[in-house]
């Protein structure tokens, strides 16, 4: 008996060992874009010294275009994550091997959850908020293992910061916008939904959003044209609802990821989404179609240089009709460095040249009468006859009401509740990384 108790003891002693050995992540940093450390998340006992973000910061600046395009690094004493959203740098520091996925996701949630409770994700916001940043944080991950990433959950256990709570702390003391009771979906088997939903109007809208990605080529040539796009879906049904989602050409689709909602195997079988949804807007699934063989608009610029100056004209119009209105029309490009002065103006819409050398037009809605178009005259730097270097422009456009992707939507059922809900499709497609050469 005593030498099986001592076993016994002897084997838990080295399961806790591989446990510690095998810790995740051990520090989150946020940096600005400065290299200043906002925030700093220690998450097991070996403490990560900030030395490492000296490091970091100095190869960011060493190499500032490829360095924030690798999600993975490895410095001489940590293997390093990072993620960059809207100015700042989500960093995650680890001293074992991990699936890397799984570190970077944690992070693009861990972004997403703090856009959603500080309603933008900036320098400010963040210092204005540090306790509910922590308080995130803590209840997010556990000694290195993500824990409760759900936003539904983590809103039932954090309340969001708005004025009445600033008030409420102020006057009470008390800082803490942690609930007491831990809420009843984290015992749950749909843990991504709040319990106990009641709704006087049920109802459920379904958003295609599309992003054009195109590469058009200094001959007009379309080298790349693919959609990526998102299902959206905004849910407020009372209950428990089990929802089934079918499209009438499933076959399009790429590159498929679903919400955690999602059971695999109806849409592995038969191509349904099958789900029981959170309550209120979330992002059902993702994909991506490519190979598309037209643009809706085209754009064509055209350089004539000689003598020190250069003759731009720049035409923009429609292409393929989608049979909707076409709105929000940019284009952008960055005037080389040569360029000493720059004189451009446009029969519609209105052209500004920015303080970095950004020509920024602005056209919005195209007209059918006339093709807007943008010209003028540039002036090279002293000793240059004629321009070598030419720019890239960015489009930008937005249309409302089609899916450029082809994807339609063929139902939407609700199961297991008796009542009737009123039940919505839209779709959006706007312009991703829409580039032509010139």
């Amino acid at each position: 008996m005593i030498s099986g108790v001592s076993r016994t003891r002897k084997l838990r002693y080295f399961d806790l060992e591989r446990q510690r050995e095998r810790k995740m992540l051990q520090c989150i940093f946020l940096l600005s874009d400065s290299g200043e450390v906002m925030l700093e998340k220690q998450l097991s006992g070996h403490r990560v010294d900030r030395s490492i973000c000296a490091w970091f910061w100095d190869q960011a600046i060493s190499q500032p275009d490829s360095f924030k395009q690798q999600p993975v690094i490895a410095s001489p004493t940590h293997y390093l994550f990072q993620v960059f959203r809207e100015g700042i740098t989500f960093l995650a520091c680890t001293q074992v091997e991990m699936p890397p996925l799984m570190a970077i996701e944690f992070l693009c949630r861990v972004a997403d959850v703090l856009n959603d409770y500080l309603g933008g994700l900036n320098e400010d916001l963040i210092k204005d908020n540090f306790i509910i940043v922590y308080e995130l944080l803590d209840e997010m991950i556990d000694n290195g293992f993500p824990l409760t990433t759900e936003p539904n959950i983590l809103q039932e256990m954090i309340a969001p910061p708005n004025i009445v709570s600033k008030v409420l702390s102020v006057v009470t003391g008390s800082s803490s916008n942690v609930s007491d009771t831990l809420p009843g979906a984290t015992a749950s088997l749909v843990p991504w939904r709040t319990a106990d939903t009641k709704y006087a109007n049920n109802e459920v809208y379904v958003d295609l959003v599309e992003e054009m990605d195109a590469t058009i080529n200094r001959d007009g040539v379309l080298v790349k044209c693919e959609i990526n796009g998102e299902v959206q879906v905004n849910s407020h049904i009372t209950g428990l609802p089990d929802l089934t989602l079918s499209f009438a050409n499933p076959s399009i689709l790429d590159d498929v990821r679903f919400h955690p909602c999602v059971r695999y195997r109806p849409w592995e079988s038969n191509q349904i989404l099958s789900f029981v949804p959170p309550d209120g807007r979330f992002k059902l699934m993702s994909y991506r179609v490519g190979k598309l063989k037209n643009t809706p608009i085209y754009v064509k610029p055209q350089f004539t240089s000689d003598g020190g100056r250069c003759r731009v004209s720049v035409l923009v119009g429609i292409r393929n009709d989608p049979g909707k209105t076409i709105d929000s029309v940019t284009v952008q490009f960055q005037l080389p460095s040569c360029i000493l002065s720059a004189d451009l103006s446009s029969n519609y819409g209105i052209v500004n040249i920015l303080a970095n050398k950004i020509c920024s037009w602005s056209i919005g809605r195209i007209p059918k009468d006339k093709a807007p178009s943008m010209s003028g005259t540039l002036v090279l730097e002293t000793g240059l006859e004629r321009l070598h270097v030419f720019p890239t422009f960015q489009v930008g456009f937005r249309i409302m009401g089609v899916a450029l992707s082809g994807l339609q939507i063929d139902k939407l059922d609700l199961k297991t509740v008796p009542y009737r809900f009123y039940k919505g499709f839209r779709a959006l497609t706007r312009a991703g990384e829409f580039e032509v050469r010139s």
